[in-house]
């Protein structure tokens, strides 16, 4: 039986080039490919597939945040990502929230994937050299961060868009007191004093980005 894999990018062009190179190995097979966040999770729930890879910049969401609904969706869907985060931190980051795979997208794409899909059906991870490489360099400095828990990546995203305090609150159902400790909180992870440069800061690396505002 061929093992399901789901799609998820902003570039269709970035799609078909990941179908072509699944598809010629007949253990493997597409069976959807998605463009936005609510499209992937009804894919997701609908097929269970074994292996999801995603783009960095999904439509409507951040990474994280599609991470981890997908693993409370189908928990032994398997996730690759593919991007540009050229920050050894943030790759730890994405380990720990149960990504298997990180492919660097200007590595050579044909060689890796395949590799990758392999080496996470046996329940090991794999990093393509570039992404590799940034890894190490974290893990040997020192330079590596924790994850931001759910709500302060919510509070970062709203703020991203551009959200008051006491909207935010209101959407997430918490005091704007809390809010306003969440946002601090954030800004001391950062070394950032205000909100703009705070929402630079998290783009830069990762934590959210500007195709979803």
């Amino acid at each position: 039986m061929s093992i399901k894999i789901v799609l998820a990018d902003d570039s269709d062009l970035v799609m078909v080039g990941l179908r072509t190179i699944i598809e010629n190995d007949n253990r493997y097979i597409v069976v959807g490919n998605a463009q936005n966040f609510n499209n992937l999770l009804k894919l997701i729930e609908q097929q269970q597939p074994s292996i999801a890879i995603l783009g960095e910049n999904l439509y409507d969401t951040d990474i994280l945040t599609t991470v981890d609904v997908i693993h409370r969706l189908s928990p032994k869907t398997r996730i690759i990502i593919i991007g540009m985060t050229m920050q050894g931190s943030l790759l730890h980051v994405f380990f720990m929230r149960g990504v298997k795979a990180y492919l660097y997208r200007s590595d050579p794409l044909c060689e890796c994937l395949l590799t990758a899909i392999y080496t996470i059906i046996e329940d090991r991870p794999f990093l393509s050299p570039t992404a590799n490489a940034e890894y190490l360099i974290a893990l040997q400095s020192g330079h590596l961060v924790k994850p931001l828990d759910e709500k302060s990546r919510k509070v970062l995203t709203q703020l991203a868009q551009g959200i008051s305090i006491n909207q935010i609150a209101l959407h997430l159902g918490l005091p704007p007191r809390r809010v306003y400790a969440i946002r601090d909180r954030l800004r001391r992870r950062f070394g950032v004093d205000t909100n703009e440069h705070l929402i630079s800061r998290a783009v830069a690396e990762g934590f959210t980005n500007v195709s979803a505002l």
